[in-house]
């Protein structure tokens, strides 16, 4: 994997964990979840704009927003119980499909 798709993974990752991090920042009103939130948004903004200077602008946002959605939609049924519905399992999956083809394609 070039460093450019190891960087995307990495935003992607991270947009995950400040996604995530919103729902307990309780409208930035706690500290620490807040600076976690800000940290890891940052460091996702770093990764994305490091991969955009060898890949496509379209590909990589598609590819970041994707692995963001489908984890934090992940662990939005894991952490919060949120429902798993067979609609919902199937536009993940599509997702995933996207994401690879985006890949495969780049």
């Amino acid at each position: 994997m070039s460093s450019a798709w190891t960087m995307l993974f990495f935003a992607g990752l991270l947009e995950v964990c400040w996604a995530v991090g919103l729902k307990y920042t309780e409208g930035f009103t706690k500290l620490y979840p807040s600076l976690f939130t800000a940290i890891t948004l940052a460091g996702s903004m770093y990764f994305l704009s490091k991969a955009v200077e060898s890949l496509p602008i379209g590909t990589a946002y598609g590819v970041w927003v994707g692995i963001g959605t489908v984890g934090a939609g992940i662990l939005g049924v894991i952490l919060f119980k949120e429902p798993v519905t067979l609609s919902r399992v199937l536009f993940f999956c599509l997702l995933i499909i996207s994401i690879v083809g985006l890949k495969v394609s780049g």
